[in-house]
């Protein structure tokens, strides 16, 4: 190093910066990195060296005082003095952050923040440190524990933060906005717009905020609305590092050149006064930062990569005797900061090598820093031991400290209050044959009650369901109960029975004698089954729906889609929606609603069910529609084909359900406005004056359609607010009306009641009066006559009651945009003709599609059920007969109906929520196909979610073009699962336990494995599913699944979506392959699959007898195939080839099944050696192989 120059002080102290060499450091280290650091055996940099003798620090120049390695052979990348505590914060390359203490340098804490990103800032607080990574900013305190974690979108690139006041940050990088963020709530609250992307450098001042730009321009910002006031042009190639004091900007770059970006010796110095620059500076060196450290004047520092640093002043010339020179171990400087104090600087290089130098030999970082905490020792103390089995050793021997203070179990008496047990009333029967001898009184039991049971009740409300215990299981096969006697049965609220084997011995049959598919209601937010139903069963939402396929990992039309693929396959078995209802609750928009239900809200009916599934329908609808806006084909599935609904402009949901309307608001002051807007649903606004009157619900309707309200409105004409008259005109009607019916208070209830009264006389006088005209008719005549109500003659006066809505409508548009609604019957289609003939004339029929019903139930909370008229479609693919029927959908309950059951609402307990009317000969006019949109591609190689994976971590070999599966190949298959939610189950009185609600399963890997083939064997997926959702039980010990594993940042297996691993099982499916495992019924179940019965092999029933136990994997593996499997815990991949290798061997034994009494005797043997084995597998040195046993020869005998 040339000393020439410097000050003659410097010289006597050189040397001793450059200690020799210690000879046993490793090779591939670079020796420069022990120049006064001390290193332990492995090399690891652990404190500082205290200062040589002969170093002397001149007073008011700076030189070094402390070099110190944070990490060998890591890059420093930033360095911040806390402005809070005397420490020094250092952040790696590898994102590990080390802080030293005090001048001397002693290391205080060092901590892993980001495993793979490197730390580009830091910022102290009061309570902790902020760090800054390419995409996530994470709060610790400064002993290393975690405060918040923030993690910002993965497509951000974040290089600087501004701490704009003690709880607000901004935040930049190098995309075209600026995030800022409360750190109080950890919200994003704003995103500002950037013209100039690429932020790299922020500061404050008084007056403005300061962003440096990567293109060399430094903006000046206002401190409110954080809009551009002016604009600096400093570098044209790119600006380096600027900084901000008084009323002088100073910044250093690059500039473009010829041959590429050369580095600046100008240094670009502006007026903040008269927003102009002033003369440049010219320097000797190559600034790569600076800073100015106000002293006694405003002195400028710039500093070099390459170690040389200069002081000048900004408006004065720059002195080449001014240079000093930093001993970088590395060959260049990473970083440089100043203390608040200005004594210190710090630099450090590329090797991991922080420098301090100071102006004086005690230095203080901080005008006044606060006392900093040090970790106690741990301090024993010796105690004597104590021998428990004792029964007289006082416990008083334990030291326990004397405290005044309030004890962890001493619960307050604000939050507790006595609640004694009241003793039950004595049984009447016992009062009145009691005989009394003295004071004691004796009678015979009347067996009312249980022995040695007495029920409590700590409500006096439960008084009256003392005959029950709990909710029974099931609405069918139960007695009348006094409390449900207005609720019919198939109304009530259905509820699984759970037994050991879960759902396996349920008859789902017992409540669903239909070929269409019930939905399970167990799962969390299941409340919105009723109104799937209603999707599935409009046609075609349903083809829409199964023909769209997207890229987004939770998008509800493609869930949608696989759930009505499900019920399409389904030959009356039950399916559920857990898949539909997690990406439900994954979306922003459904949370905000209020639409998700926490678990105990669902069970104890807390929620109001009607406003619920209105909002919902509501929600979904509009999803749907921005689902299906996407029209370009995604990438990541490239086979996907987009809709064969889909026109430019706008989506089928929108051409379905969408009405467009001019909304028309008319000042007092003559002006109108008109504003063409559309809406996918109605809801029902009723009127306050006819409550008692006759009311047709026709007019309701188009009250509500074409609605008009007074209100304060902005009047561009009047300029200010106005009372305004709102109308709105029907442009063009939908294909499918949407109406939510608003039944929230007593008073619509009471509107319906009343029109239902007035509509029932009204149908019993034209009745009668019929009846007094027609004396003579004959019976068949009968049913040309119509009622106004839109309903045939009926032949109960049961039907009539309760009934306000019609079977169909009809609606008019008029010349001058008016609207007219009527109720229609089958008699005005004889007497008008047909409708559809009318519809080029803007007039058109509705029929009653479906309604929504809420059952009021005080016992159960209510429930949500359907009544869906199903088409001919449907009959003609389920069963195979053309007729329209229908149906009432209560959950897992399917149950056909009469039509007049689905308008009557009894509004004591079934409350209108939600109607659907149809056009007639709706399905004619769209293109019913469906495409299967799951193309072979989505077999072939993708890329992992885990930022560690590698290919040499990879445990399978992606299927190739010439081995894409046909038709009957057999593919292996097992999955693992992990625990969501825990089972919640109770205790009877006889010690058995009672399942109310099973524990919720999610799959965290699937494997499938070649079944034949030259690769046989081998797997082709082995996907590990990433997961947004807590878990609560990795269950290792039966998944091999570790935490960790789902993480996609810290995760080292080929991780993905359970998007992308579903669409390649169902593309499995869909070619008709076999799958063969053990136990497939549940890995099915918890995918979220239907497989068709004839392509799934399952091991466990090939190997069972009737009425027998199930036998594990593990036992069978050992007994016919000598293998020992899942030791200490599962591995799919061997599950799936082993399942491969039982079925081939049942092949064997079984002469391709065409033996099935040989068979049969092999099956005995099984269970025999079973039962003497108590069904374990023999440890290693334990038990011969069954294949050298007697049982075992006899049986292959045979």
């Amino acid at each position: 190093m040339n000393f020439e120059g410097l000050d003659p002080g410097l010289a006597e102290y050189a040397p001793a910066m450059h200690s020799a060499l210690d000879p046993v450091l490793d090779a591939h280290l670079n020796p420069s990195l022990l120049q006064n650091v001390e290193l332990d055996p492995e090399g690891v940099a652990l404190e500082a060296l205290p200062v040589q003798e002969s170093v002397h620090i001149m007073e008011g120049v700076y030189s070094e005082l402390h070099s110190v390695v944070a990490e060998v052979g890591v890059p420093v990348t930033v360095s911040h003095f806390d402005l809070h505590e005397e420490m020094l914060w250092v952040g790696s390359h590898g994102g590990h952050a080390t802080s030293f203490f005090g001048p001397t340098l002693e290391r205080y804490s060092s901590f892993q923040v980001n495993s793979s990103d490197d730390i580009r800032q830091i910022q102290s607080l009061e309570n902790g440190i902020l760090f800054l990574t390419k995409n996530n900013l994470k709060y610790m305190a400064r002993g290393g524990l975690i405060i918040f974690d923030y993690l910002l979108d993965e497509s951000e690139d974040m290089h600087s933060l501004l701490l704009t006041d003690s709880s607000m940050l901004l935040v930049g990088g190098l995309q075209n906005h600026i995030l800022e963020i409360d750190l109080n709530t950890v919200q994003e609250t704003q995103k500002y717009a950037v013209e100039t992307p690429g932020v790299a450098i922020m500061r404050q001042t008084n007056r403005f905020f300061f962003c440096g730009h990567t293109s060399g321009k430094i903006s000046l910002r206002d401190l409110r609305t954080f809009k551009v006031e002016h604009e600096f042009d400093a570098f044209s190639g790119s600006l380096s590092d600027f900084d901000v004091h008084g009323n002088l900007l100073a910044s250093c770059g690059f500039s473009s050149r010829l041959t590429g970006l050369a580095c600046d010796r100008f240094l670009k110095v502006y007026d903040l006064r008269m927003m102009r620059a002033i003369t440049p500076l010219q320097v000797h060196v190559d600034p790569a930062f600076l800073r100015f450290i106000p002293t006694y004047t405003s002195r400028l520092a710039i500093i070099s990569q390459s170690g040389q640093c200069q002081f000048c002043e900004p408006t004065g010339l720059a002195n080449p005797a001014d240079i000093f020179h930093v001993n970088p171990v590395g060959p260049l400087l990473m970083t440089f900061d100043v203390s608040a104090s200005k004594q210190a600087l710090t630099f450090g290089d590329s090797e991991g090598c922080v420098h301090l130098w100071t102006d004086s030999p005690e230095p203080s970082f901080n005008p006044y820093s606060r006392e900093t905490e040090f970790a106690l020792p741990c301090l024993v103390d010796s105690l004597p031991p104590l021998d428990w089995s004792q029964d007289l050793l006082p416990l008083s021997l334990i030291p326990v400290p004397l405290t005044t203070d309030t004890l962890l179990s001493d619960w307050p008496a604000a939050n507790s209050a006595p609640a004694p047990r009241r003793a039950p009333p004595v049984d009447a029967e016992i009062l009145r044959t009691m005989k009394k001898v003295g004071f004691i009184g004796y009678a015979p039991n009347p067996r009312t009650r249980l022995r040695n049971q007495i029920p409590y009740r700590l409500k006096e409300s439960d008084s009256e369901f003392d005959c029950f215990s709990q909710v029974p299981e099931s609405p069918i096969g139960r007695e009348e109960e006094p409390h449900l006697h207005m609720v019919s049965k198939k109304y009530r609220k259905v509820t699984i029975k759970y037994s050991k084997l879960g759902l396996e011995d349920f008859d789902f049959k017992h409540y669903n004698k239909t070929l269409f598919a019930g939905l399970e209601p167990h799962i969390p937010n299941a409340y919105c089954n009723c109104m799937i139903q209603v999707l599935y069963f409009l046609e075609p939402v349903r083809c829409l729906i199964q023909n769209h396929l997207c890229q987004k990992e939770f998008c509800l039309a493609c869930e949608l889609g696989f759930l009505f693929h499900m019920l399409d396959l389904s030959r009356g078995d039950p399916c559920q929606g857990s898949n539909f209802l997690r990406a439900f609750r994954t979306i922003p928009e459904a949370s905000a609603l209020g639409l998700i239900l926490a678990d105990s809200d669902e069970a104890s009916g807390k929620g109001n069910l009607a406003r619920l599934i209105q909002r919902w329908n509501r929600f979904i609808l509009t999803q749907l529609h921005q689902d299906m806006q996407e029209l370009e084909v995604p990438q990541a599935y490239r086979g996907a084909a987009s809709s064969s609904f889909c026109s430019s402009g706008d989506s089928v949901i929108g051409q379905l359900f969408s009405c467009e309307m001019e909304n028309c608001s008319l000042c007092r002051c003559g002006s109108e406005t008109v504003r063409a807007s559309s809406t996918l649903l109605f809801t029902l606004s009723y009127p306050e004056d006819k409550a008692g009157k006759n009311c047709d619900f026709a007019q309701v309707l188009k009250r509500s359609i074409c609605l008009e309200q007074n209100t304060q409105a902005w009047c561009d004409n009047c300029e200010k607010y106005q009372p305004t008259i709102q109308t709105r005109n029907i442009r063009h009607l939908p294909d499918i009306l949407v109406i939510n019916c608003e039944v929230n208070s007593l008073k619509e209830a009471d509107f319906w009641r009343m029109q239902a009264e007035v509509a029932f006389k009204m149908a019993i006088k034209k009745h009668s009066g019929e009846i007094s005209k027609n004396k003579e008719l004959a019976l068949a005549d009968w049913k040309e006559l119509g009622s106004p109500e839109g309903m045939l003659m009926c032949t109960s006066i049961e039907e009539l009651k309760n009934v306000w809505l019609p079977f169909s409508i009809r609606m008019k548009l008029t010349k001058n945009k008016g609207l007219d609604v009527c109720n229609w019957t089958d008699g005005d289609e004889m007497q008008w003709g047909p409708a559809r003939a009318e519809e080029e004339h803007g007039v058109y029929v509705y029929d009653l599609m479906a309604t929504v019903v809420h059952i009021l139930d005080s016992r159960t909370g209510g429930s949500l059920v359907a009544h869906i008229k199903v088409g001919e479609t449907y009959h003609q693919r389920k069963e195979g007969v053309t007729h329209q029927q229908w149906y009432l959908f209560n959950d897992f309950l399917i149950e056909p109906i009469d039509k007049h059951e689905a308008v009557q609402f009894d509004m004591n307990w079934k409350v209108p929520a939600i109607l659907y009317y149809t056009k007639r000969n709706l399905n004619s006019k769209y293109n019913l196909n469906i495409k299967n949109p799951i193309e072979a591609s989505v077999l072939m190689a993708e890329a992992s979610l885990a930022r560690k994976q590698r290919k040499t971590h990879t445990t399978f070999i992606p299927l190739m073009l010439n081995e894409m599966p046909q038709v009957g190949d057999l593919v292996g298959l097992d999955a693992e699962f992990v625990t969501l939610n825990e089972e919640e189950a109770e205790l009877r009185s006889d010690g058995t336990k009672s399942t109310i609600k099973p524990s919720q399963m999610s799959v965290a890997r699937i494997t499938c494995v070649r079944g034949q083939g030259p690769n046989e064997g081998i797997p082709f997926i082995d996907d590990y599913i990433s997961t947004q959702e807590q878990v609560v039980d990795y269950l290792t010990q039966y998944s091999g699944i570790k935490p960790g594993d789902l993480d996609a940042k810290i995760s080292s297996k080929h991780l993905t979506t359970l998007k992308s691993t579903y669409l390649k099982l169902r593309f499995l499916i869909d070619i008709g392959v076999k799958f063969v495992g053990h136990g497939l019924q549940k890995d099915f179940r918890v995918i979220n699959l239907m497989v068709p019965k004839d392509q799934v092999l399952d091991t466990v029933y090939l190997f069972h007898m009737p009425r027998k136990r199930m036998i594990s994997l593990r036992f069978l593996a050992w007994y016919f195939l000598d293998l020992k499997i899942q030791g200490e815990t599962h591995d799919s991949i061997e599950d799936a080839r082993t399942a491969l290798q039982l079925y081939q061997k049942y092949l064997e034994l079984s002469k391709n099944g065409t033996e099935p009494e040989s068979f049969h005797k092999i099956l005995k043997g099984l269970y025999e050696k079973g039962r003497k084995m108590d069904w374990k597998v023999p440890e290693p040195e334990g038990q011969t192989s069954p294949k050298n046993a007697a049982v075992f020869s006899s049986v292959l005998a045979l």
